[in-house]
């Protein structure tokens, strides 16, 4: 058992695929293995987490996941710890994996009951054994009720595999919850603490995940998951690269930065000051405004140029930042020329209401050009012609189904950021924090893509590496302190 602190890459799988693993893993095993492995590694957790605590509630339903509460229980209970344990099965229709576990924790002498314990405090715990991976629908009756007091406990919540009314596979809430949560925002569990069994799922890392799962803990039970294909990576810390001593100022490429429409120039400046603070070699900007400023004295390394004095075939570009309706007759020249190509903002934007535009950025990808999109919700969804809450239903899906429509990399931004590319696995990325939601933070990620893929990276990998590097800058900041863009642009 291990934190997931998101130093490593880990791979992530689906709940078919932990199915598949679960139901190969038993017919090898003894039977009733598998939750007693569980169970154990769910109770020492609980105490290296609560050590001190008087009291821990275990909630459990009426599946295998309340089996695994349960047997937790009955290790707890010999450790003198005083489980209270909640359990919303019946004898006639449970799993026999959880019976077992059931009777264990009888004749351990834990103590059952269906009300909930009111006298919990912070050194306390609670843990979520209410459903597992299986869950696809709303929590209902008595799970959204103690799914609520759960939630409402002074002492915090360990969720076993996952948070009770989060989908493994999406990280969205379960299937016909969204509509629920907004009247009745906490019928979802919310973890200080998830302990993953048997698998990583990539749920808990996008979306919903993040917030809904706390930190997130890891036990494969002893079971090898080598042979089986995961549906995403959960992206690691990138190598680092030292740079040749016979270096120069071309061999880390040259970025050109084209937006900044009228009122909309510092979008454009975010984004070369992270590119140029990124390692770029040399950074150029074109301003879309024909009004717009000449030299940066903050900057004075920016090179500015008319776009008609830009040699784009021989550049990095990164175009759209703050490029308003103007970027959209700069746009064909540039999909035609450009070697490698980041499209951020107003470029999706204009692509996405023009179907030339949309035949231009595939032939990009027939020809093997590097292009990678990197759209907000919003953006993708337009790119999609569907709605953001159906891209957010399903992040992974919709992050590929750009990168497979438009032959290139997307990175699609959010909380667990998923970049995508055809024939890839993709990878969510585990960096980052709320101090990201600010205005230029999106064109500093754009500048920073472009010094990666400036200097050579591959470009899937220059894509995750930019937006881990981003992310961390954010994770780094001094507790308290706001992060501005420029400030995040300048500490590339």
């Amino acid at each position: 058992m291990h934190r997931i602190t998101g130093q490593q890459q880990h791979r992530l799988f689906d709940t078919a695929a932990t199915r598949q693993l679960e139901q190969s893993a038993a017919a090898h095993l003894a039977p009733h293995t598998l939750m007693q492995r569980a169970g154990l590694t769910a109770a020492r957790l609980a105490l290296a987490l609560a050590p001190h605590a008087r009291r821990v509630w275990i909630a459990c339903g009426p599946g295998n996941n309340g089996g695994d509460g349960l047997e937790a229980a009955m290790h707890l209970q010999h450790w003198g710890k005083a489980p209270w344990v909640t359990w919303l099965g019946d004898e006639e229709n449970s799993p026999p994996d959880a019976l077992l576990s059931l009777a264990r924790a009888r004749n351990a002498g834990v103590e059952f009951s269906a009300q909930t314990p009111t006298d919990l405090e912070q050194h306390d715990l609670c843990i979520d054994a209410l459903l597992g991976i299986g869950s696809t629908r709303a929590l209902q009756g008595r799970l959204a009720e103690l799914a609520q007091q759960l939630n409402a406990s002074a002492a915090p919540v360990l969720a076993l595999d996952l948070p009770s009314g989060l989908d493994g596979d999406t990280g969205a809430f379960c299937a016909a919850h969204a509509a629920a949560a907004a009247a009745r925002p906490m019928t979802t569990v919310q973890a200080r603490y998830t302990l993953s069994l048997l698998t990583l799922k990539p749920g808990l890392f996008t979306a919903q995940g993040r917030d809904t799962a706390g930190e997130v803990w890891f036990d494969d039970l002893g079971v090898d998951a080598a042979d089986l294909a995961c549906s995403a990576t959960l992206a690691g810390l990138p190598h680092v690269r030292t740079r040749p001593h016979a270096s120069h100022k071309g061999s880390f490429g040259d970025v050109a930065i084209i937006g900044g429409a009228k009122g909309m120039s510092g979008a454009a400046l975010l984004a070369a000051s992270a590119a140029l603070h990124a390692g770029a070699g040399r950074v150029y900007v074109s301003l879309l405004d024909a009004q717009g400023i000449s030299v940066n004295a903050t900057l004075p390394e920016l090179m500015f140029r008319d776009f008609d004095r830009l040699d784009v075939k021989g550049m990095t570009v990164v175009c759209g930042c703050g490029g308003g309706a103007e970027v959209g007759s700069v746009l064909p020249s540039v999909l035609a020329q450009a070697p490698a190509l980041v499209l951020d903002a107003d470029a999706l934007n204009a692509i996405a209401g023009d179907t030339q535009l949309q035949s231009l950025l595939r032939a990009r990808g027939q020809r093997r050009r590097v292009t990678a999109l990197t759209p907000h919700p919003l953006e993708a969804a337009r790119l999609l012609a569907c709605s953001a809450a159906q891209v957010q239903e399903h992040r992974l899906h919709a992050a590929q189904r750009l990168a497979d429509q438009f032959r290139c990399i997307v990175v699609l931004k959010g909380s667990g950021t998923v970049i995508a590319a055809p024939g890839q696995i993709p990878a969510i990325n585990p960096t980052g924090n709320a101090r990201l939601a600010t205005a230029g933070t999106g064109d500093v990620l754009a500048g920073m893509l472009g010094a990666a893929l400036a200097a050579g990276l591959p470009a899937f990998g220059a894509a995750c590496e930019a937006v881990y590097r981003h992310g961390a800058l954010a994770d780094r900041w001094p507790a308290g302190m706001p992060l501005s863009a420029g400030q995040l642009a300048a500490n590339c």
